[in-house]
């Protein structure tokens, strides 16, 4: 299927909705329409000529959420460039690396994250987010040439910058615009060359299924740095003429719910651990009451229980909102059950960075609870490796529009990822029925118990997690035995005044709830407490590799 070029969709969609309101900064108040995007975009782009820089030429960016950082990176695409979005959450060193290793021209950064860099190790110019003011350089003519940049732009447009003003260069879709390195569960960082047309499959789809309409409001709290928020949250919102409100804070419960009752947003974009806290802090502790259970129970009764739980939560969460998307990672088994069985709108579709990132997805009132949707009709094709695809679990592979191009610089890694016949390995275990994706977790962290039997930990884990005082966990093969590391709910032990011998014997019976809920080759042997929450990644996804 060929898809409408990339670029050509901004260029379109900032022409018709020029007067719209585009992003506006939920902390600070900075706020551009259309109309002002598209002339901010048009300044750098004047700017990058005078630095020289080149089509095909990468340029990263480095920050939180923000309206700045939206003008950088579509500044960068639009102009023909290569943009390298560097999660803020990446340690000094591997924001370092990543700047070299990408071949980056220039650099936008953040300036509480530029007081934690080495700058001799930058030998390129180096711009403040978000005033995009002039860092460092040894360019000793560059500061002229900032300070005449809107005296220039003026003579450039004597009659004032208009909507047909707006040409961007002429970018294949065959074309790389972004190289988003990952940071995985395995430690090993790859620079993914995602093109135009990766994005422009997921784009078009989103605009096909209707998700969002011109004019409405979307509030982007997710890592627009991560490729999900990213295409969905930012990229998808600015080609259908969507009002972006970006958080631009921590994503916190109550920074969240204060901004989703504000904005009001027509769809939500979110991961896992958010509904998961919803339920174990909000959920839980009202259908674990004796009576609660008893009325649940009962045939109109536990609807009505069910529909007051529904309300109060859509209500908490904008009250707006047609559905909520999940993904970036598994969700919890229980969690999900529990919100398909009162009827919540929402859906959990699959995806990952090298796919830019859609692979399935289903509407929620398609959404079928354990599946991550459908394969996306005439975009993507899926298939098993196990020899039975709907009954014996085996790595799902893939190919379609939103295929990355490789890992930059990195043949060894692009060869690896790929099957002899251009498949792509994504390194999860799964099965297929009727299109539909069934997930059972990560090739790479199955375990294989003493009898033979395959163990996805992700799986125990998220029984596990809704137990009691128990925040997260991981479960590994020691001796043949399964153990469940489990970093405690610190909040909830202290409110509690829980003491450490106390805590051990809960821990105990936890074990034994536990196992009588899993199969036999799941049960664990023990649950050893550990002081310090799991090492993650910007995705909140744990380093498992650190506790193997």
């Amino acid at each position: 299927m060929i898809q409408q070029n990339f670029i050509q969709l901004y260029e379109d969609s900032f022409k018709k909705n020029w007067d719209l309101p585009a992003l506006t900064d939920y902390k600070g108040g900075t706020s551009y329409t259309y109309g002002e995007l598209a002339e901010t975009i048009a300044k750098l782009h004047l700017l990058f000529s005078d630095l020289g820089i080149q089509k095909g030429d990468k340029i990263s960016l480095i920050g939180k959420n923000h309206s700045s950082w939206s003008v950088i990176f579509m500044a960068t695409i639009t102009y023909g460039g290569v943009i390298v979005p560097i999660l803020h959450e990446f340690n000094p060193d591997s924001i370092e690396h990543i700047i070299a290793h990408s071949d980056s021209k220039l650099v936008y950064i953040n300036e509480s994250l530029w007081g934690t860099i080495d700058g001799d190790k930058i030998k390129v110019p180096v711009f403040k987010i978000p005033d995009f003011t002039l860092l460092q350089s040894d360019d000793k003519q560059l500061h002229e040439k900032m300070s005449t940049l809107d005296e220039r732009f003026r003579n450039r447009y004597l009659e004032r910058f208009s909507r047909g003003d707006i040409r961007y260069a002429e970018v294949s879709n065959d074309e790389v615009v972004c190289i988003n390195y990952t940071s995985g569960t395995t430690g090993f960082s790859k620079g993914v060359m995602i093109t135009a047309n990766n994005f422009a499959g997921n784009i078009t789809y989103g605009q096909r299924l209707n998700l969002l309409f011109t004019g409405e409001r979307n509030l982007a709290f997710l890592p627009m740095a991560h490729v999900y928020g990213c295409t969905f949250d930012f990229l998808y919102a600015l080609a259908t003429g969507v009002h972006i409100t970006l958080l631009g804070t921590i994503p916190t419960p109550q920074n969240l719910i204060s901004a989703l009752k504000e904005v009001r947003p027509k769809l939500i974009f979110t991961v896992p651990l958010i509904f998961e806290k919803i339920y174990k802090k909000k959920i839980l502790p009202i259908i674990d009451k004796p009576i609660v259970k008893l009325l649940l129970k009962i045939p109109g009764i536990n609807n009505i229980i069910l529909n007051r739980i529904k309300n109060s939560l859509i209500e908490s969460l904008g009250g707006n909102f047609r559905e909520v998307i999940i993904g970036g990672a598994a969700l919890n088994t229980e969690v999900e059950a529990f919100f398909h069985r009162m009827k919540f709108p929402f859906t959990v579709g699959y995806g990952m960075t090298e796919c830019a990132p859609l692979i399935s997805y289903d509407h929620h009132y398609d959404f079928i609870p354990t599946s991550c949707g459908s394969v996306l009709d005439e975009i993507m094709e899926a298939r098993i490796d196990s020899g039975d695809p709907e009954n014996i679990p085996g790595e799902i592979q893939v190919r379609g529009e939103n295929v990355m191009k490789g890992y930059y610089k990195n043949p060894e890694a692009t060869e690896a990822a790929f099957t002899d016949d251009g498949w792509l390995r994504t390194g999860d275990s799964g099965i297929i029925k009727d299109n539909r994706l069934f997930i059972k977790g990560r090739i790479k962290n199955m375990l294989l118990a003493a009898n033979g039997q395959n163990v996805y930990p992700e799986e125990v884990e998220s029984r596990l997690n809704n137990l009691p005082y128990i925040g997260e966990s991981v479960v590994v093969l020691r001796d043949y035995k399964l153990v469940a590391l489990v970093y405690p709910d610190v909040a909830a032990v202290t409110a509690d005044n829980i003491t450490a011998e106390r805590l051990e014997e809960i821990m105990l019976g936890n074990k034994g709830l536990l196992n009588k809920s899993v199969a036999h080759y799941e049960k664990i042997n023990a649950i050893e407490i550990v002081e310090n929450e799991f090492q993650k990644t910007p995705k909140k996804s744990i380093k498992r590799y650190l506790y193997s």
